[in-house]
């Protein structure tokens, strides 16, 4: 069973959507800053997906508190130049609903 953080409010309801598949499902709290991620178990995870593109910052947070984190960006509008570097994938909603990034994901 995969352990997921979600930052952002997921508007699209991937978080349900994993969950549903059998994933352990946190969500990190705000702006997700490094307490957030800490409290959602970030350290633990093995992926963090980012609902929010304006919550970009808290990939490299993340990535300093697990190096082998798996990182998916699930949102509309782009996303900074240094998160594509970290993302494994980065799916726009619009293009691709949250049952299918759930089955790619888990």
């Amino acid at each position: 069973m995969s352990e997921v953080v979600v930052a952002g409010e997921d508007p699209d309801g991937l978080g349900e959507a994993l969950a549903e598949g059998g994933a352990d499902v946190s969500h990190a709290a705000g702006t997700a800053n490094r307490p957030a991620l800490e409290d959602a178990g970030i350290v633990e995870a093995d992926v963090l997906v980012v609902t929010d593109a304006g919550l970009a910052t808290s990939v490299p947070v993340a990535v300093d508190l697990n190096p082998d984190l798996r990182v998916v960006v699930y949102a509309r509008g782009s996303v900074p130049e240094f998160v594509k570097g970290q993302a494994g994938h980065i799916v726009d909603p619009e293009l691709l609903g949250p049952t299918a990034v759930a089955e790619e994901i888990a």
